[in-house]
């Protein structure tokens, strides 16, 4: 069983607390980091990865501070940002045949190894194509297998899914669930079915610090007399509850327009029905948002 832990993990940038004293334990299996942009998911992923140094606070790995493990450590990540980039000219097979490589793994173990990652990320039958000529949603999959080929016991993964396809995600979040069995995954987005789907537990963040976390389940639970759907036919009706709550959702029918909203407080209407919570309610509640979605 592997464990990563993170202690009054703190980290600034000027006068700016990019990480606030963060403290988390986490074991084999996928979390997702759930916040908007600039709450400091990017951040925290760096210095678990090494690419940054905390200002304050440690994390420990399987007992040891990484910083005296160093390189034993390095040797257990696995990192894909959120850009990743390949030699378009080079085939799939021969990218990864030249990071590994780069890794020092040994040239007849790594043509074995890439052949296997190939199989597992459905590529092998495109294994000389270019990776130039691939598909977003393929390109990522080649990045996964480039992160498998050492056999990382922590994989960090910004955005992998940002600009697929549903199919291409569906096949990247099956991945990922299938190599969790003895690795710690985390999973940067802000795609909440990316989360909802596979994440063990979700570490939600908000200006530096962790503001929740928990299975979709406990989360959910949170949520539970805090969503409402109201219908209505008055405009005037309309426009103050869009001005008074968090909408998520607003559809427009025939005879009424209905409204999903998001409330701490009792809601007074008369046509407000408190309904089941969904794991998009959750981010609108969490996060703040003021914009609204109109089908």
């Amino acid at each position: 069983m592997n464990r990563l832990e993170m202690k009054n993990l703190t980290k600034i940038y000027g006068n700016k607390n990019a990480n606030n004293n963060i403290t988390l334990t986490l074991e084999n299996g996928v979390y997702g980091l759930l916040g908007p942009n600039g709450a400091g998911k990017t951040t925290l992923m760096k210095q678990i990865a090494t690419l940054t140094k905390p200002t304050s606070g440690e994390i420990i790995y399987n007992g040891k501070s990484i910083y005296s493990i160093e390189d034993e450590y390095r040797g257990v990540i696995g990192y894909l940002p959120q850009e990743f980039g390949a030699y378009k000219n080079f085939s799939a097979k021969k990218f990864l045949q030249y990071v590994a490589a780069l890794k020092g793994i040994d040239k007849r173990e790594a043509n074995g190894k890439v052949d296997e990652l190939l199989n597992l990320v459905g590529l092998y039958d495109v294994r000389n194509k270019a990776v130039g000529k691939f598909s977003g949603g393929m390109k990522r999959r080649v990045g996964i297998a480039q992160v498998l080929l050492n056999d990382p016991k922590i994989i960090i993964l910004d955005e992998p899914t940002a600009g697929l396809d549903p199919q291409e995600r569906t096949r990247f979040r099956n991945l990922l669930s299938e190599i969790s069995k003895d690795k710690i995954i985390i999973l940067s987005t802000h795609i909440i079915s990316d989360i909802e789907s596979i994440a063990k537990e979700t570490i939600m963040i908000k200006d530096g610090g962790i503001i929740m976390k928990g299975s979709h389940r406990e989360i959910l639970s949170d949520m539970n007399g805090k969503v409402y759907r109201i219908r209505t036919n008055d405009e005037n009706q309309l426009a103050e509850i869009q001005n008074k709550y968090k909408v998520v959702n607003l559809q427009r029918g025939i005879d009424f327009t209905e409204l999903r909203i998001v409330s701490d407080k009792s809601i007074s209407y008369e046509n407000a029905e408190v309904i089941e919570p969904k794991f998009e309610d959750v981010y609108m509640f969490y996060f703040d948002l003021k914009n609204t979605k109109e089908v």
